[in-house]
């Protein structure tokens, strides 16, 4: 067993994903120590219908926990604090007793769509919306509920709908953030940037958001079934006796309330100052920076909410697919019966080292990475991926490349509409998550964004490290602003301005092809979620 240097003490970082549970034994300034991944399914069902097991997250957390606690990396009396980080904008049902009542409706379900349109039409519309309703959300929340049917509101209004006799004996509505931390400390609370995303939180006091129970009486709701706000940085209980006792952990480890993935990766990422922004390529991603104002582009799905670090806004978007589509590439294109590559992650590795040898634009193919809809910056469930401009002489090495170079130019989309609501260009973005450790990715980002790229080192427990950040503070071991001098840098990648042009020309089409397809894709796929 290492002994702790310098009676340095540790914080249990759950970063929950939708395709992983991976705990991390995390210093509290930062350092990651190990960490441990249990799969879990994803269950995908007709009509856009999007589920997982809370049940299974539960054991995989266990078993990935015990693991590495086992490994006895550090001493278990030095690990003193569980912070944990979930998914964002799903919905548990849980009874008085806390157990789930049905499968959790994760983010990317959108059978609530009908429900959530009818709640916000009116007699005059502006996109969908009614126009005294824009005026009431966007004044005090800074947004309004998705017409995709894709935040947690919906996914309640599609319980109440569909399944009422679930509705009826639910206790409590819960992110799967606070589900998991229901389980790990036997209470119940959220905080207000986990909550946001149900879009009936008043924000317009940062330093005090509450719900508002005009927004929620209008949506139909039951005030009663939703938790209580804390902060992120609160104590939200101790280790429940009997999860102590199968980590073998102290019963006295402190639950801090903690945040969803993205408050979380904000602050993980190290670029907490104002206007200090990054890129996370995981299943999906964002391209995000903390800004000193509330405000909202609803053209092109971007607000700016309450960050983890209390009395902070930070820019909300998501880009729905991205790290999914190199996913979809190996398992249902290229492997689907190859045992020894479908599922395996290693093949990722194999990607990197065929698109370094692919010439730049891969031939001029275009990817367009929409495989489940798209958030940002175009609000559009319809539409879908695919191969633009292939040919008899296009081979598979060019449709790898092709997929990196889409990811990266809907990044550069979501990148135009961001800086456009900051009123500034970033010189830099850190880049974190999974597909932060390609270093032809991170290349390529800087190529086609125009951008220098900073990969955050250890970029996969971006997640991980912004919740064991947010446990520190609320330990007093140290304060928001340390954290970019506790952030280590791997490697910085610069734009090669000889593919300036041929990049720009690209992601000229690339935009076009959304332009021109999307009635197209609305014609094919309106009744699909």
């Amino acid at each position: 067993m290492a002994a702790s240097k310098d009676n340095t003490k540790y914080v249990l970082a759950i970063d929950h994903g939708t395709s992983a549970m991976k705990p991390a034994i995390v210093s509290t300034r930062g350092e990651v120590i190990g960490w441990a991944c249990e799969t879990t399914p994803l269950y995908l069902l007709p009509g856009g219908g999007a589920e997982q097991n809370p049940k299974e997250w539960w054991q995989a957390f266990l078993t990935a926990a015990k693991n590495l606690i086992d490994q006895e990396l550090v001493p278990a009396k030095d690990i003193i604090a569980i912070s944990n980080t979930s998914q964002w904008s799903g919905t548990v049902v849980v009874d008085t007793n806390g157990q789930p009542l049905m499968n959790a409706i994760i983010w990317m379900d959108s059978r609530g769509e009908p429900y959530i349109r009818k709640k916000l039409k009116g007699l005059i519309n502006i996109q969908g919306y009614s126009i005294f309703n824009l005026l009431r959300w966007l004044r005090k929340t800074a947004g309004i509920p998705t017409k995709s049917g894709k935040d947690p509101i919906a996914h309640i209004l599609y319980i109440q709908h569909e399944l009422p006799e679930i509705y009826e004996q639910a206790s409590m509505f819960l992110e799967p953030t606070d589900y998991i931390n229901l389980r790990l400390s036997g209470e119940i609370a959220s905080s207000p940037a986990t909550m946001m995303l149900h879009w009936i939180t008043d924000t317009r006091n940062i330093n005090n958001p509450q719900y508002d129970n005009g927004l929620v009486k209008r949506l139909g709701v039951d005030r009663e079934k939703l938790p209580k706000l804390k902060q992120s940085t609160d104590v939200l209980g101790t280790l429940q006796k009997e999860v102590a006792n199968t980590l073998g952990l102290s019963e006295e480890v402190k639950v801090f309330v903690g945040t969803s993935d993205i408050p979380s990766a904000v602050i993980g990422s190290g670029a907490v100052r104002d206007y200090e922004g990054h890129i996370y390529i995981g299943t999906s991603s964002w391209l995000t920076c903390h800004v000193p104002f509330k405000k909202t582009d609803i053209g092109s799905n971007i607000a700016s909410l309450p960050s983890a670090i209390p009395g902070r806004y930070f820019i909300a978007n998501e880009q729905e697919t991205a790290g999914a589509c190199l996913t979809y590439l190996r398992d249902q294109v290229f492997y689907p019966d190859d045992d020894t590559k479908c599922g395996n992650q290693d093949v990722y590795q194999e990607f990197d080292r065929i698109v370094e040898q692919v010439t730049v634009g891969s031939h001029k193919i275009i990817f367009t990475p929409w495989l489940y809809g798209e958030r940002t910056p175009v609000e559009d469930h319809t539409v879908r991926g695919g191969f633009f401009n292939i040919s008899l002489n296009s081979k598979k090495e060019h449709l790898i490349r092709a997929v990196f170079e889409g990811v990266a130019f809907n990044s550069r989309w979501v990148l135009a509409a961001v800086e456009k609501f900051t009123k500034r260009p970033f010189d830099t973005l850190n880049m974190i998550g999974g597909g932060a450790q390609s270093n032809i990715w991170c290349q390529i980002y800087a190529d086609i964004l125009n951008r220098n790229i900073r990969q955050v080192h250890d970029p996969l427990q971006a997640n991980a490290r912004g919740a064991a950040f947010i446990a520190s503070v609320g330990l007093g071991k140290i304060t928001f602003k340390d954290i970019p001098d506790l952030i280590q840098i791997a490697k910085t990648f610069t734009p090669n301005p000889e593919n300036r042009k041929f990049y720009d020309d690209l992601f000229k089409e690339y935009v076009g092809i959304y332009k021109t397809n999307k009635g197209l894709y609305q014609r094919l796929n309106i009744t699909e979620g």
